[in-house]
């Protein structure tokens, strides 16, 4: 993931929130970024030949993971360099885990293009567990996103994902009425729904949050649906803490709340 300068998200919360629940990290800066990018200007300087030359030692000196999880990723090669670290490790037995930050709300973040979705669809067709919001979802199969929706539409998506090479998923941000979301679990072909209450306040990095949050509970020996729902409720745990400071508007407040998180993972 992306290391930002001012801005509590990517590895400034990915880090801490898995070290937190007890796993040994290594982070991996995909870039390096000033702020976030709901600030008027911003700088992104490119990593891809850091992490050409990092993931090659790497390799040379035989690291070895449980698991990889990837974020935010700026460059086309930059994401085929990542894909296929990801599937040499995935043939041995490392859990991949892929969120394929690019979009949201209909829109591709800025810097992306139809150029970029292309070459994360190979990395998002390589993973273990794919986690995508509705945008992004639509964009990996080629389907148009549609702001109102019924289950039949979350169907075709997973089916069409499914279709392209995904395992498992967790289609995130998926909501049927106007005061509750939810995440959709896709595995093996049956469909699960775990609904929580829809907090109208957004706060930038709940999405890492949430995949860090879900793949600590993942790799700590939860099933998917468990694991999904842990993950949720801290995110909206970490969105009702932010919303009460009116001041903390550059990051989720997860820290507050990481408590909450391992009392949960004991109680599952």
């Amino acid at each position: 993931n992306d290391m930002c300068g001012y801005g509590k998200v990517a590895l400034s919360a990915m880090l801490p929130v898995l070290s937190h629940m007890g796993f040994r990290i290594h982070n991996l800066p995909t870039a390096l970024v000033s702020d976030t990018l709901n600030y008027p200007k911003f700088y992104i300087h490119d990593t891809t030949e850091y992490v050409r030359q990092t993931l090659a030692i790497w390799e040379e000196l035989g690291f070895e993971f449980d698991a990889i999880s990837t974020g935010f990723i700026v460059t086309e090669e930059e994401t085929r360099i990542i894909s296929g670290f990801c599937r040499r490790r995935s043939e041995r037995g490392t859990k991949v885990f892929v969120d394929p930050i690019m979009a949201d709300n209909g829109k591709l973040y800025p810097g992306f293009d139809t150029a970029f979705v292309q070459s994360m669809k190979g990395l998002a067709f390589c993973a273990d567990i794919l986690l995508p919001n509705l945008t992004e979802a639509a964009l990996l199969t080629d389907m148009p996103y549609k702001e109102q929706y019924d289950e039949a539409y979350i169907d075709d998506l997973l089916t069409a994902l499914t279709k392209n090479g995904a395992k498992t998923v967790l289609l995130t941000g998926v909501g049927y009425t106007s005061d509750t979301t939810g995440v959709v679990v896709l595995e093996n072909g049956k469909k699960q729904y775990y609904r929580h209450e829809r907090i109208p306040q957004s706060c930038h990095g709940t999405g890492d949050v949430f995949a860090s949050a879900f793949t600590g509970a993942y790799m700590g020996g939860r099933d998917l649906c468990t694991a999904a729902r842990i993950a949720a409720d801290y995110t909206v745990s970490c969105i009702r803490e932010t919303v009460k400071d009116p001041t903390h508007w550059y990051g989720v407040k997860f820290e507050a709340v990481l408590p909450q998180l391992v009392d949960r993972l004991r109680e599952s």
